[in-house]
This record gives structure tokens, sequence and C-alpha cells, in this order.
């Protein structure tokens, strides 16, 4: 066999593998990835974990992107109890203009390691969402009482 591409196919192979060590990795982590951490709900590719959270009224809720995506956090509107806050990155007033934002610039993105934090005043259930991700299952859940 030409000694090339011998080294070329093992190159190429041994690239591959390493390159698959830091998926295989994250399988083995927590599945609390804001244990030890400054932040209440964490990121993984596709999920809010945890992806339902308990609050108490004024507790400030911290979400950090501990995965290598960009996210958002994006509130549904429909599900704000009423004289509740809208929250989402970037600071957006509410969910259209949030969303459009995403879609025009990707305005609202939560970078790795990002954080967000919001403080919930309002008992009641909270949804939402990472607009680059919804339609991969990425929502979650504040249940926030008194």
């Amino acid at each position: 066999m030409n000694r090339r591409v011998y080294l070329a196919a093992v190159g190429s192979a041994v690239s591959v593998g390493l390159a698959g060590c830091s998926a295989v990795g994250n399988a083995f982590n927590s599945d609390d990835p804001c244990e030890g951490q400054s932040c209440t709900i964490g990121m993984n590719r596709n999920a809010f974990l945890p992806d339902e959270y308990e609050a108490s009224v004024g507790e400030t809720v911290v979400w950090k992107n501990t995965s290598e995506a960009i996210h958002t956090v994006t509130a549904r509107e429909a599900s704000l109890p009423e004289g509740a806050d809208y929250f989402a990155t970037g600071g957006y007033e509410d969910e259209q203009t949030a969303i459009e934002a995403w879609h025009e610039s990707q305005g609202g993105k939560l970078e790795t390691r990002g954080t967000f934090e919001h403080t919930f005043e309002v008992p009641g259930t909270y949804t939402y969402i990472c607009e680059p991700h919804v339609n991969a299952g990425m929502t979650g859940r504040i249940i926030v009482s008194e």
C-alpha cells in the first residue's frame, strides 16, 4: 500500500475518532449542568435542563448556555399569568419581536457560557422556548408559587 495513502487514512480515522470524544464525554456528564455553577437552568444541544423548574414569587431564575450551540430564552406570551412581565433574551418586550429578531439577525442569542436571568413576581405557570431549537422540542416551564 502506498505510504501516503495509508497515513492519510490513519490520520482521517484518528481525527474522526477524536471528534466524537466531546460528544461521548457529554453523555457521561451530570444531568444537572448547573451543579456547582451559578445558574438555575442549563442548556444542552436541544433541551433546557431541567425542562421544568419550580420557583417562588420573587425568585430570580438564571439560565446558562452550557452547550456549544447558540440558544434563546423566549417566553410564550399566551402562557404568561395576568400581570406578569414578558421575558426573553435580548430584552424584547413581546414574543413576536423576539422571534422576528432571531430570524432576522440572531437577535437575543445566548452564546456559549452566556447567562440570562428573570425575576418572577407573579405566581403561575410560564412556558418558554429556544427559538432556534423549538422544532427539536426545546421547551421549558417555570411554575411559580407563593
